[in-house]
């Protein structure tokens, strides 16, 4: 079964496998409606419609559209973080180099296929430009959580923020990357990954 949000994403957390695939469901409608809509014009009632379920289904688990884009952003962020443990079993332990690629390369195909991801990603861009909830924290103690182990490496302030400064780093320059063309400006996105590599050889080698 796909992965649904925290708890804490919730009003209520789904018990049975048919409250499970009915809340897949609704969060599977708001990302199709995002694209088509947009934020502003997303309803409750429309992703009700759009997933063949009761409106009072969907006020179960949200008490309106903002909590509802909140859990499918924490969707996107677990669905995220299983891609990448997923790349990384067939790399070489230790290999930062694979880990920076798997979490760039992950992130660039969500950008270009997840329905609803280029407005929503993590949580940082509805409204947009607004960051009070910190997203990019989120992904940065994700990442650090996720890979220490991997790269040998202790989960301590300083590899939170080696992997902080990576991920704001890549964040602006990806979104960059995105606003000069729609599919993702291939040299940008090189650059990006130079500046990268650049940064945490000094770091992690």
């Amino acid at each position: 079964m796909k992965p649904v949000p925290h708890a804490t994403s919730l009003r209520r957390a789904p018990v049975q496998r048919r409250s499970a695939e009915r809340l897949t469901r609704i969060l599977d409608a708001c990302a199709d409606l995002l694209d088509e809509v947009g934020y502003d014009d997303l309803s409750t009632r429309a992703v009700a419609v759009r997933a063949g379920v009761p409106i009072g289904s969907v006020y179960r688990f949200f008490g309106n559209k903002r909590q509802m884009v909140d859990a499918l952003a924490q969707r996107n962020l677990e669905r995220y973080s299983e891609r990448i443990t997923e790349r990384l079993k067939a790399a070489e332990p230790g290999d930062w180099r694979a880990a920076m690629d798997a979490v760039l390369d992950e992130y660039l195909a969500m950008k270009r296929t997840a329905p609803g991801f280029s407005l929503v990603d993590f949580g940082n861009q509805i409204p947009v430009g607004a960051r009070h909830a910190e997203p990019n924290h989120r992904v940065a103690d994700r990442l650090t959580d996720l890979l220490s182990g991997y790269l040998g490496r202790t989960p301590d302030d300083d590899l939170r923020r080696t992997f902080l400064v990576a991920v704001e780093t890549a964040d602006t320059l990806v979104h960059l990357a995105f606003r000069v063309d729609p599919a993702g400006d291939e040299k940008i996105i090189r650059e990006a990954r130079e500046m990268l590599r650049a940064y945490l050889v000094r770091v992690l080698d």
